[in-house]
C-alpha cells in the first residue's frame, strides 16, 4: 500500500511535469488520459489508478515508483518480463530471419534503453527490452557483413539491459545467461573494448555465487588483455575492470589485492580527468570515490572508518547515474548502520531512494539496514515504520 496521500503524488506528478515544460493539456494529450482527471489528479482530489500512474510515468519519462512510493507494478511488470526473456534467447544462435526494426530505429531503442538502465527505471526497461533483444539478435544473423559488428554491439547493450532486471530482481540463472548472450555478441564485435565491458558485467555471476576469488581472477584476465590506457575510452574500460577488481577482492577480504585495485582505478580516474558513460559503464573520478566506499563496505565493520571519510569529504554530485548515487547512499547506510550512526543511516537510505527509487527497493542491502534500525532507532518511529514497510523489511 502506497504511504503517500494523493496530495503528495499530486504535487510530484506536478513538479515533474513543469520540469519536462509540459502543460496539463500537454501531459493528457502525451499520456492518453483525460484533461479532467491529470487537474483532478496534481490537486490531490484523486488517487491515480495503477493504470493511469503508469501512463502518466511513461509521458513524464520516469519510472513510476518516482510519483508514489509504495507503488509495486514495476515488480509485476519486472516478472511478467523474465519469461520472456527466457524464452528470446533460448535460440539466440539460431537465424530466425530479419527484424521488424531497421538499423536506424533499432539503434535509438538500444541508446533509450540504456538511458533507462542508467536512471534505474526497471519498469520501463521490462515493458521494452524482450521485443527489443528479440529485434537485435535477429539483426545479428540478418545484418550485412558491413553492418555484423554494429549490429553484434547493440546486442551487447541490449543484453546488458536485460541482465540488469533480471540480476536486481534475483533471477540469477537467467542473468547468466543473458551474461553469456552478452560474450557471444561480444566476441563478433572484435571489440576489446566491448569485451572489457562485457568482463565488466560478468562479474555479477561471480557475486552472486560468492565465488570472489575466481571473480578477482577473471577480472584480472581481463586487464591483462584489455588495450593499453592510451585513449580516453580505453582508459574508462581499464580503469572500470580496476574498480570492479577491488570490490570483488575486498568482498573476499583480500585487503592488499582491493587497495591495489583501487590505487589502478583512481590513477586512471585521474586520467581521464572527468566523469562519462563508456560503451554502457559509468568511470571517472566520482565513480572511483564511490567504489572507495563500497570496498570499504565489502572488507566489513572493520574498515568502516574509511567510508565514512569519503562520505565527510564528499557526496556524489546528481549528474551521476541515478543507480550509480543510489548505490552510494546505500552503502554508505551500511557503514552508518555499524558505526552506530542510526540516524545518519536513515538520512542516507532516503538519499539513496530519493535517487533510485526501484534500485533501492530491491537492494538487499538497503533492506538489511532498514529492518536494522527499526529494531535499535526510535527517534523517527513512524516515518521509519513506513520506509521499512516500503522496502520490504517487515
Amino acid at each position: 500500500m502506497s504511504v503517500d496521500s494523493p496530495r503528495e503524488v499530486g504535487k510530484r506528478i506536478a513538479a515533474r511535469r513543469r520540469a519536462r515544460r509540459l502543460t496539463q493539456t500537454g501531459l493528457a494529450a502525451a499520456s492518453h488520459v483525460s484533461y479532467a482527471t491529470v487537474r483532478a489528479v496534481e490537486r490531490g482530489a484523486r488517487r491515480p489508478s495503477d493504470e493511469v500512474l503508469e501512463a502518466l510515468a511513461a509521458a513524464l519519462e520516469v519510472d513510476a515508483t518516482q510519483l508514489r512510493t509504495g507503488y509495486v507494478g514495476t515488480e509485476r511488470r519486472v516478472h511478467r518480463a523474465l519469461p520472456a526473456l527466457s524464452a528470446v534467447i533460448a535460440g539466440h544462435d539460431i537465424p530466425q530471419g530479419p527484424p521488424s526494426r531497421g538499423p536506424t530505429e533499432l539503434s535509438a531503442a538500444v541508446a533509450q534503453v540504456v538511458s533507462r538502465r542508467l536512471r534505474a527505471q526497471y519498469g520501463r526497461i521490462a515493458a521494452e527490452i524482450p521485443a527489443l533483444l528479440h529485434d537485435t539478435i535477429r539483426y545479428v544473423h540478418s545484418a550485412r557483413s558491413t553492418d555484423q559488428r554494429e549490429a553484434a554491439r547493440m546486442l551487447v547493450a541490449a543484453a546488458r539491459a536485460a541482465d540488469a532486471i533480471a540480476f536486481k530482481y534475483r533471477s540469477h540463472d537467467l542473468s547468466a545467461r543473458l551474461i553469456d548472450l552478452m560474450r557471444w555478441g561480444a566476441d563478433r564485435t572484435s571489440d576489446p573494448l566491448v569485451q572489457a565491458a562485457t568482463a565488466y558485467v560478468r562479474t555479477e555471476v561471480f557475486f552472486a555465487a560468492r565465488a570472489y576469488a575466481v571473480g578477482l581472477a577473471a577480472l584480472e584476465q581481463a586487464i591483462d588483455v584489455a588495450p593499453a590506457p592510451s585513449s580516453r575510452s580505453a582508459t574508462a574500460a581499464r580503469g572500470a575492470l580496476h574498480m570492479r577488481a577491488a570490490v570483488i577482492a575486498g568482498r573476499g577480504g583480500d585487503v592488499a589485492g582491493a587497495d591495489t585495485h583501487l590505487a589502478h582505478a583512481r590513477q586512471l580516474g585521474d586520467q581521464v580527468a572527468r566523469e562519462g558513460v563508456h560503451l554502457g559503464t559509468t568511470f571517472g573520478p566520482d565513480s572511483v570515490r564511490i567504489h572507495e566506499v563500497s570496498v570499504a563496505v565489502s572488507l566489513g565493520p572493520d574498515h568502516v572508518d574509511r567510508a565514512l571519510r569519503v562520505a565527510t569529504e564528499w557526496k556524489p554530485p546528481a549528474a551521476l547515474p541515478a543507480e550509480r548515487r543510489s548505490g552510494f547512499y546505500i552503502e554508505l547506510a551500511r557503514a552508518q548502520d555499524w558505526s552506530g550512526l542510526r540516524s545518519d543511516a536513515f538520512e542516507s537510505l532516503k538519499a539513496a531512494r530519493a535517487a533510485a527509487p526501484q534500485h533501492t527497493r530491491e537492494h538487499p542491502w538497503a533492506r538489511e539496514v532498514a529492518s536494522s534500525l527499526r529494531r535499535f532507532h526510535r527517534s523517527d518511529a513512524e516515518s521509519l515504520s513506513h520506509f521499512a514497510h516500503w522496502i520490504g523489511a517487515v
